[in-house]
């Protein structure tokens, strides 16, 4: 499968297309973070199937199968990986179905993990992402997360399950460290910073006084993010094929720029093997890092192309509510 359609900048490139034949052509060695949310692997057809391509890998037979061909994936990204440097992978814990009653969850981050050990990574880091049940409820119609399933039996309720991103690192040393002279000078999140520290914003003394960069890595350190903006993610409705599709919604925009704050330096290149609608890359580009981004989906591609040529005018404090999408409806 050829590449259908890409755009190249200076600054970015991305590509619709299968990403195991885009990151083959890739040099070794030549990228210094990953961040992706993976095709989230179905069981018995389970909430996640992203499209009726059979190159998809949400469209595998059985979980056993999608393990098999993301190895694919994850090997690649061990090649392209810099030693010393992070993938970062967004996922959660998997509903066998959606049926609303003897359903189980499988433990699709732990199996994750176990795969990127057995390909040459380390993990390092786990947050696990907090969302609140009703916003889950309205987005995945899951019909054991609501409050009638409790009233007529309690042992049948389900859990708003965490979101997480497990940060892993490639076996070797880092020999270009990931320095901030100036700490971390941007909050991505919703809980306001306390009035007090925002004076040090920009702080020129030295840093180990930086109460605002301290306060934002007291936050960004946490095992827990509890205060990551659910509906802070680039447009996506008009990308969506109800024909073939159950699920749907950008990676979040916070937990990218997270990432990429803490993770990379200015310059650096940023890669997304499952770039949906464009999030990472839009992102790795707004904070001045390189980026490569592969889609196989067209009708995502054309989005990340709108949203990520976008990169550049994003404006946080007067362009949010262009990204703010109700999912309730």
């Amino acid at each position: 499968m050829a590449v259908i359609s890409q755009v190249i900048t200076k600054k970015y490139a991305i590509y619709n297309s299968d990403c195991i034949e885009v990151m083959q052509s890739l040099p070794d060695k030549s990228v210094h973070l990953s961040i992706y949310s993976p095709p989230f692997a179905a069981a018995n057809g389970g909430l996640y199937t992203y499209s009726s391509n059979e190159r998809d890998l949400s469209n595998c037979n059985d979980y056993q199968q999608f393990f098999e061909h993301y190895e694919y994936v994850v090997r690649e990204i061990e090649r392209l990986t810099v030693p010393g440097r992070i993938s970062a992978v967004h996922c959660t814990d998997i509903p066998s179905s959606n049926t609303g009653k003897d359903d189980y969850l499988i433990d699709f981050p732990g199996d994750i993990i176990r795969l990127h050990e057995k390909c040459g990574f380390r993990m390092i880091a786990r947050h696990t992402i907090w969302k609140e049940p009703l916003w889950v409820r309205n987005r995945t119609m899951t019909k054991n997360l609501s409050h009638k399933t409790i009233v007529d039996d309690g042992v049948y309720g389900g859990v708003a399950s965490a979101d997480y991103l497990i940060v892993f690192r490639k076996k070797g040393e880092n020999k270009i460290p990931v320095v901030h002279p100036t700490g971390l000078d941007e909050y991505a999140g919703e809980s306001p910073l306390p009035a007090e520290v925002l004076k040090y914003r920009g702080w020129k003394g030295k840093q180990t006084e930086n109460r605002y960069s301290h306060n934002i890595w007291r936050r960004y350190a946490s095992s827990v993010w509890d205060d990551i903006r659910m509906n802070r993610v680039l447009p996506f409705q008009d990308c969506k094929e109800p024909d073939d599709e159950k699920h749907v919604h950008p990676l979040q925009l916070d937990i990218i720029d997270r990432i990429i704050d803490l993770r990379s330096n200015p310059g650096e290149t940023i890669l997304t093997p499952f770039m949906g609608v464009g999030s990472e890359v839009f992102s790795a580009v707004r904070k001045g890092r390189k980026a490569i981004g592969i889609e196989l989906k067209t009708s995502y591609y054309r989005q990340a192309v709108k949203n990520v040529s976008e990169a550049e005018n994003y404006k946080e404090d007067t362009q949010l509510n262009l990204f703010e999408v109700n999912h309730a409806n």
